[in-house]
């Protein structure tokens, strides 16, 4: 028997829950409990409130989801390329 097909929505992180967990506003306006995917916490990917993600769902239960993408977004005043990055380090 085949894997069922997920959904996959796009919305926005609205709460931060304790154990890993996001209130998510999807984009036709339901609100959803979703978790962070198990990729998403190996490498060690922050979400916070605000985040565009987009979630996985199961046909059978709509209430809750999987957040398996955390869309990148440019802060406002922040360098091309990221800018978080580590300067090299000094050489003498």
């Amino acid at each position: 028997m085949a894997k069922e097909e997920l959904l996959e929505f796009d919305g926005t992180v609205v709460e931060v829950l304790p154990d890993g967990h996001f209130r998510v506003k999807l984009d036709n306006d339901h609100i959803v409990l979703a978790y962070a995917a198990g990729k998403m916490k190996k490498n060690r990917i922050r979400t916070i409130a605000g985040d565009r993600v987009v979630v996985e769902m199961s046909p059978y239960d709509l209430d809750r989801g999987r957040i398996n993408f955390r869309q990148k977004t440019a802060a406002i005043g922040a360098p091309p390329g990221g800018g978080n990055r580590r300067p090299p380090p000094r050489r003498r």
